[in-house]
């Protein structure tokens, strides 16, 4: 079963490495990319897809306009931010706007590509136990 990613990422150099990882290490396909708020906001409404991956500033737009748009999707797919801003406040923020996850880029890059893994998993044996270990940083309930 094929599993899609479309990644917003603004930074090529960023960009190029996710794309390498993610189907490396977790045999995820990217089926496109953007450094554009209004292009992701775009293309997610228009194409199928299983995972977003969401950086928060963009060459254009902002992100968090993106994960805004992403609350009205398909069951099953699921919208991950990975960002190199990540404090307690952004990450409630990002839960709040219906993230599933939130990475930060330097620090939860490995736990990034462990979600991916599980989440494809998940959806290739469904009737498989969950793997229930921790996908990211704890998020607070509120922000500080």
């Amino acid at each position: 079963m094929t599993f899609r990613a479309y990644i917003i990422e603004d930074s090529s150099t960023i960009r190029e490495n996710l794309i390498e990882t993610l189907n490396e290490l977790a045999q995820v396909q990217p089926v496109g990319t953007t450094g554009s708020e209004h292009e992701a906001k775009r293309w997610l409404a228009q194409n199928d897809w299983d995972l977003a991956v969401i950086d928060l500033f963009l060459q254009e737009g902002s992100g968090m306009n993106v994960l805004d748009a992403c609350r009205q999707r398909r069951p099953g797919q699921k919208v991950v931010v990975l960002s190199n801003h990540s404090s307690r406040d952004v990450r409630w923020r990002c839960m709040q706007l219906g993230a599933d996850a939130v990475f930060d880029k330097s620090t939860e890059l490995e736990m990034l590509v462990d979600y991916c893994a599980r989440f494809k998993a998940q959806r290739e044996h469904p009737d498989a136990e969950p793997n229930v270990a921790p996908t990211a940083t704890a998020l607070p309930a509120a922000p500080a």
